[in-house]
């Protein structure tokens, strides 16, 4: 039978792994933010300049700008959220983490008791295994 520590345990550790999957899909959506804005400023750095690309107008340029900063912000509202489900996560494995210790400390305590109680006779068990003196009336 597997104890309520050790399903807690198992649980804490499903969770964990989600809160590194949460945190995995952050970190792609502000490298994705980066390359956005590594994009914008080329874009306006080219429309600053005059040296357009070969083949490209600066109407075509400023679309791509638009387009870009449209995306740079979806983005941005995204890694906000991404970022608040990883706190919330953060959150959950702490306490997850604090109700699994002490469902751990609970059966340590019970395995303790139970050893403390053999060694001393006082468990149903063993008393029933210990011989018991004869009750005798004296007359």
């Amino acid at each position: 039978m597997t104890s309520r520590a050790d399903k807690l345990g198992r649980i804490v550790s499903l969770v964990k792994l989600q809160l590194r999957l949460s945190e995995w899909q952050l970190a792609q959506l502000r490298q994705e933010e980066r390359s956005l804005h590594d994009e914008q400023a080329w874009l306006v750095g080219a429309l600053n300049e005059g040296e357009l690309p070969a083949g490209s107008s600066s109407e075509s340029i400023a679309r791509r700008l638009t387009r870009t900063s449209i995306g740079a912000r979806a983005l941005q509202a995204r890694a906000a959220q991404q970022l608040d489900q990883v706190r919330a996560e953060n959150r959950r494995v702490k306490q997850l983490e604090q109700v699994a210790k002490a469902a751990l400390a609970d059966k340590l305590r019970d395995a303790e008791k139970r050893s403390l109680e053999e060694m001393t006779g006082k468990s149903p068990a063993v008393r029933d295994w210990t011989p018991r003196p004869a009750n005798r009336k004296k007359t």
